[in-house]
Order: structure tokens, then sequence, then C-alpha cells
């Protein structure tokens, strides 16, 4: 396999990529995998290349609408500049052409720009999905070693627990055999003669209940 940044390239060729900042999964995304220097300049720099589209476009249909106003009002001035000839009409209407020709100017130039903004928005959008690749990649590998070496402990853990739970019964059953004996020995006072903090009797009810003077047989009561 070749660099990671040739096979990332290769993996988005033809892939039609959404706006990354504008995608709420990406977003939600990063909540979890850590954020690259690299990944923030390029955020912000496609966050700038947006900004300035949306205002280009809010900026143009201003423009287009005070157009069609100077227009809206130069056409009525021009007719009665025909029938009464005045410097003061003259000097407005020549004051709405000048209007005129800087908002086509200004759109032309915002036109030029707008072309442009597309290509400048996807080529900085491809960088950033390269750079959340790249992050991704090391965030998936740093956690899967992680993942791996929990496993293993877990793994190690999991024996070792089973160990003890067998070495906890075994100690249980030898604990529950000696009380056994010295409770037929000594009647219900093994517990304080031993000073005993752990009762057999109590952990194991069922066993406790088979004493060896319970088991014994009762005298046969029936007349023969």
């Amino acid at each position: 396999m070749g660099r990671k940044e040739d096979v990332f390239e290769q993996a988005l060729k033809n892939k039609n990529i959404p706006v990354l900042t504008l995608d709420h999964k990406w977003h939600l995304l990063f909540n979890t995998a850590d954020t690259t220097t690299a990944i923030l300049k390029l955020e912000d720099k496609l966050n700038t290349l947006l900004k300035r589209q949306g205002k280009l476009n809010t900026e143009t249909k201003d423009i287009r609408k005070l157009k069609k106003k100077l227009m809206d009002e130069i056409v009525p001035m021009v007719d009665e500049l025909e029938q009464s000839p005045s410097p003061k009409l003259d000097k407005k209407i020549e004051e709405h052409k000048r209007l005129i020709s800087e908002c086509n100017d200004k759109m032309e130039q915002y036109k030029q720009e707008l072309m442009e903004l597309p290509a400048q928005i996807e080529t900085a959008n491809y960088e950033l999905m390269l750079a959340t690749m790249d992050a991704c990649y090391d965030t998936l590998k740093e956690n899967t070693k992680e993942i791996e070496e929990i496993g293993n402990w877990i793994d190690t853990i999991r024996i070792e627990l089973k160990k003890k739970i067998i070495r906890k019964q075994e100690k249980e059953e030898k604990n529950h055999d000696l009380y056994n004996y010295m409770h037929a020995i000594f009647g219900a006072d093994v517990i304080n003669l031993f000073d005993m903090k752990y009762n057999p009797e109590t952990q194991h009810p069922k066993k406790a209940e088979k004493k060896p003077q319970d088991s014994a047989r009762k005298p046969d009561t029936k007349t023969k």
C-alpha cells in the first residue's frame, strides 16, 4: 500500500463530497475525534469562502433592486427633461446614470468572483476532507491499539477472576466442613469459641442443615 494520502485521494475519486462545515454529521464526528490544527485552519478557510459567497449573492440582489429603482426613476425624468429642459433635472439624471453604471460594474465584478468561488470552495472542501480522513485514520489506529490492550487486560483479569472464584469456593467448602465438625463437638458456641467473623452456616444455609448430629438416625419409636 502506498502513502495514506494517495490512498485517501484514490478513495475520494468521483465521490460527491458534501460541504463539510455545513454537514451536521461532520460536526458530530469531531465531538469524538481530535480536531487537528490543519483541520481548524481549513475549516476557517472554507467558512470564509462560504461567507463570501453568501455575501456576494445577497449584495448582488440588493444592487439589482437598487438598479431597478434607479431605472424606474430615470425614465420619467428623461421624459420630463425633453418637455421642460432643466439643469437641475439634467444633473439628477446624470447622477442616476452614474449610479446605474456603478451598479453594472459592481454586478459584473461580483459575477466574475461568484463564478470563481465554487471551484475555490470545492478545493478547500476537498483539502478539509483529506485532513479529516487523516485525523480519523490516526484516531482509529490509536483507538484500535488501546482497544486491543484493554481486551488483553480483560482476558487476563477474567482468567484471574475465575481462579479467584474457584479458590474462594474451595476455602468456603473447607470452612463449611470445619465448622460442621466443630459445631458437632462444641455446639452453637463454636462461633464465639473461634471468634469466627465468617459464618459458614449463613453463607451455606442449605449445606449447614446437614450437620453431623442432624444426619444421625433417630431411634425407632415404633413398637415392634
